[in-house]
């Protein structure tokens, strides 16, 4: 079965989420940035949000993490916990 390693940063906005993705696409860390943001408690651990299979995360979670680019960030994903950017680590 195909599993996904991914990590990624919950907001409350969408134009946090944006704002956010903005910093990371002019070279600001992930990581940190989850530290910093994210209001899921993964973000301690920079977002990261170890392996998994299709169907342990919400279905707008899956679809972006088990069919975008594989390395890049992808979002706002919008989930009924918030505003998502996820970063698809692996995949396979």
């Amino acid at each position: 079965m195909t599993k996904a390693k991914a990590r990624h940063i919950l907001f409350s906005s969408k134009e946090k989420c944006e704002e956010v993705k903005k910093q990371i696409e002019s070279g600001k860390s992930f990581a940190e940035m989850a530290k910093l943001h994210s209001s899921c408690p993964s973000g301690r651990s920079g977002g990261d949000l170890g392996e998994f299979s299709p169907g342990e995360m919400v279905p707008e979670f899956d679809k972006v993490v088990f069919s975008a680019e594989v390395g890049k960030v992808h979002g706002p994903v919008k989930t009924g916990f918030g505003y998502h950017l996820i970063e698809i680590l692996s995949r396979g």
